[in-house]
Order: structure tokens, then sequence, then C-alpha cells
């Protein structure tokens, strides 16, 4: 066992960062990490975290390591924003914490899991970061993590060492739920291909009925878009999907986090006014708590949208006759139905037209307007009809 026994598929990764655990003149003070969705970025930098507090260079098993890898080190610290954007004044205090000596470990480690969110929406977060970046304080070590270069700013990216993660294979993603979560065979192949490799959605695929039953409807929105009222239709379920799943996902939590905030306030959770200390604090937590959701319901309906692309991508492998496999093989009769219709460049056109609500949507256009443009450009020709 060692800390990277979850990250499949990414064996020249894995060479470069052991290397630089192994030898100090191969290490640096930055780390850019970027690949597509789903291929391990932050699993590498926690497991890279590991093997440099690690005594043994990442054996697994030692308190060094579990505690590097489950974010609960003393001198690790994980930023995960559940919000749009991380702020200036989080980057701010990121760095203040960056100029601080590692306190029990050999390195002071500051792992940005969305460093894209540093400029969501302005550029001064990551403005924040660059002085720390440019004045690095001795045995502290940045890594970020990204889905590409170009979602960091250029200062930033001039001043990290590039570390590029490629999409696992199939089979290995399939094994490592074998592995890992005690995953059927025959599921954790299904969930990985359909996943496309995504090691956290096969995840949830493989363990939740529920996230495979709405797969399948989103799937076989494809085929039924025949009208404009059919074409807003689809898009209104889509967006529906979306804000249940956020809204289910978030209840019990948003509670227990109120909860939590009116004991540690010792204010009276039943009584009908607060004082305007306590007001001011429940509706700053209300609002982050808004932010969060109005995220994870733009992540929901992306992963629809990724799921949607599938279908269109698998029509054209078979319309230009690949051997590449599918990936939706329990969906081969849509599929067909698809390429029947439509010659390949109207299936690289629908692929664009949901590659560009997913942009926009990125951008901030409200969901239900980019996925309703989106939806009147995927119709299908009545005369053509499925």
């Amino acid at each position: 066992m060692t800390v990277w026994d979850d990250l499949v598929g990414q064996e020249p990764t894995i060479e470069t960062l052991s290397r630089a655990v192994s030898d100090e003149s191969a290490m640096t003070h930055a780390w850019l990490f970027t690949g597509p969705p789903g291929s391990g970025r932050s699993t590498a930098a926690r497991a890279f975290a590991a093997a440099l507090q690690c005594p043994q260079g990442g054996c697994g098993q030692c308190r060094e390591c579990r505690t590097a890898l489950d974010g609960s080190h003393a001198d690790v610290k994980v930023v995960a924003t559940e919000g749009l954007s991380i702020k200036v004044a989080e980057a701010r205090a990121l760095v203040q914490e960056a100029a601080l000596r590692p306190s029990v470990g050999r390195w002071r480690i500051i792992i940005i899991e969305d460093a894209d969110r540093l400029t969501a929406y302005t550029d001064a977060p990551a403005d924040a970061l660059l002085k720390a970046l440019e004045e690095p304080t001795p045995r502290t070590v940045w890594m970020l993590c990204a889905p590409s270069l170009e979602d960091v700013i250029v200062t930033i990216r001039s001043r990290s060492r590039h570390v590029r993660l490629r999409t696992p294979p199939v089979e290995a993603v399939a094994d490592l739920l074998q592995r890992r979560d005690g995953v059927d065979p025959a599921m954790a192949l299904y969930s990985a291909r359909a996943a496309q490799s995504h090691i956290g959605l096969a995840r949830r695929l493989a363990r939740d009925e529920q996230a495979r039953i709405r797969r399948r409807d989103v799937i076989a929105m494809a085929t039924r878009i025949l009208g404009v009222g059919d074409a807003i239709g689809a898009a209104a379920d889509l967006a529906q999907i979306a804000d249940e799943e956020s809204s289910a996902s978030s209840a019990e939590r948003d509670a227990a986090e109120r909860s939590r905030l009116m004991e540690t306030l010792g204010a009276d959770p039943t009584a009908r006014t607060q004082p305007p200390h306590i007001r001011s604090q429940v509706a700053a937590l209300e609002r982050e708590q808004k932010t969060r959701a109005t995220r994870y319901a733009r992540d929901v309906v992306d992963r629809a949208l990724v799921d949607l692309t599938s279908i269109y991508r698998d029509a054209l492998v078979l319309r230009l006759g690949s051997d590449v496999d599918l990936v939706n093989p329990d969906a081969v009769d849509k599929v067909r139905a698809l390429a029947g219709v439509y010659v390949p460049e109207q299936l690289l056109a629908a692929m664009d037209a949901i590659n560009e609500a997913r942009d926009r949507i990125n951008a901030n256009v409200p969901p239900l307007l980019a996925l309703e443009a989106m939806a009147l450009q995927l119709r299908v020709p009545r005369d053509l009809g499925l």
C-alpha cells in the first residue's frame, strides 16, 4: 500500500512526483495540477502532500500519510471552495498562513483544489497570491488544481511547475471501484464507462440507483426533442432535476449548520426574534448556503450536459464506422436512431450546442435560458422523426 494507490492511470505523474519527494533538487515551491474532470487532480495533490510529509516517502499507512490524505494534518491546508469563487479575503489569509514555518511536519503545504475559481469573476484573488509565489517561504509548497492551464492566469502559471494528468482508462477506474469500494465487477465497468472515466461520478453511479435513473432520463432526451414545446420542456426538466438534487442534498446539511451556529452563539432556536448580532450571523450563513446551492445546481446541470453529449458522440462513432467503444452500450437503440437521423456534421453541431450551453452557464448566464437555447438547436427534424 502506498499513497499513490488511488491515483489510477497516471504513471508519468506518479514518477514525476515521486522523484521530487526523494530528490529535493527536483522539488519546487509551487505545483499546478491540470487534467480533465475526474482525472484525479486533487487526489494527486493530496497524495503528493502525504508523500512529502511521510518519513518513508509515501508509505500510505503512517500517521503523516493518513492525516495528509484526509486533510487533517496540521501542516496541510486543503482549500475546496463550495461557492462560485474564491474570495480575496480567503486568498490573503492563505498567503499569511503560507508565511508560517511547518509546525510538526517537514513542509507547510497549501492545496487549492479549485484554483480556476480564483479568477471566476475577477483576477483579484489570484493577484493576492502572487507575492507568495514570487517570494516563496522556505519549506512552504503550493499545490494548485485546475482543469487546464487556460483556467489559471499567466502570472501564476509562469511561477508554477505544471503536471498534466490524463483521462484514466475505463478498466483502471473499474478496478479501483472494485478494489476500494467493493463494487460488483459488472456495475463497476458500467459506471466507469458511463462516467467517461470520471472517478467521482463513476463511484456515485455505482452506489446510487437514482443517479443511474436520472442519467438514463437525460440520455433519452436526445430522441424526444421534436418541436419547440419539446425543447422548452426538456430544458425545464434539466433545470428541475438540478434544483431538486441540490435541495435534497443541502436541506439536511443546511439545517444542521444553522443548529450548530445557534448553539455556538447560545441562542434559542425557537425564539420568534433574535438579537441583531445573531440575525446578522444567521443571514451570513444563509447567503453562504445559497451560494453553495447555486454552485451545486450548476454542477448537476453540467454533469447532465456531459451525459447528453455522450450519446451524440456515440452516434458519431457509429456513423463514421469507428471501432471505438461506446460510452452508452446500454442505450445502443437510441444511439443508432440518432446515427440514422443525423449526418456527422449535424452530430458535431449538436455537441457544439451542448458545449456552448456549458460555457454560457459557467459565464453566469441563467441555466434555464442557456438550456432552452441549447434544446432548440437539438430538435430532431419532424420529417426524419425517430
